[in-house]
């Protein structure tokens, strides 16, 4: 069984799934969902309070228990934007190097535009070469203001 819980944040309704005891999504500005019940569950009160304290710029990091479907080099990328410190930026290039595959940069793209856990998964951080925001699901205005909201509470 899914579980849902709905919060109100500074970028608007986030929508967080929870399924056997682990986050599975997240959804900005979510629609209805069927095949999702709400409930609070303890792991999405958790959820809730971590990502309520992320956007009162006192978290930096998330400790949560996650799960996504995808490719075994999907799930390299997610590993390496994880590991993107809070208020900094990679490169698509930089993560595709890290990986160990330089060539990969539009993967890289392609992975990081599937992560199903925005923010806690922090995709918003992967910028272009050039250093401009490029290619973000949730637009561009949102990764604008998620990595604003970082630079400003970086050493709080």
């Amino acid at each position: 069984m899914k579980y849902r819980k709905i919060i109100d944040t500074k970028i608007g309704k986030i929508g967080i799934v929870e399924e056997n005891q682990q986050i599975i999504r997240v959804q900005i500005n979510p629609k209805n969902d069927n095949e999702c019940m709400k409930k609070d569950t303890i792991l999405l009160n958790k959820a809730k309070k971590q990502l309520e304290e992320y956007f009162l710029g006192k978290r930096k990091i998330f400790d949560l228990p996650l799960k996504q479907n995808g490719t075994e080099f999907m799930k390299k990328v997610w590993k390496v934007l994880k590991e993107i410190p809070y208020g900094e930026t990679r490169s698509y290039k930089q993560i595709a190097e890290k990986i160990g595959n330089p060539k990969a940069v539009r993967a890289v793209g392609m992975a990081s535009h599937r992560n199903n856990i925005p923010i806690i998964i922090p995709c918003h951080r992967v910028i272009g070469s050039n250093g401009n925001l490029v290619g973000y699901a949730l637009g561009l205005e949102i990764k604008k203001c998620l990595l604003d909201w970082e630079k400003e509470n970086k050493e709080g």
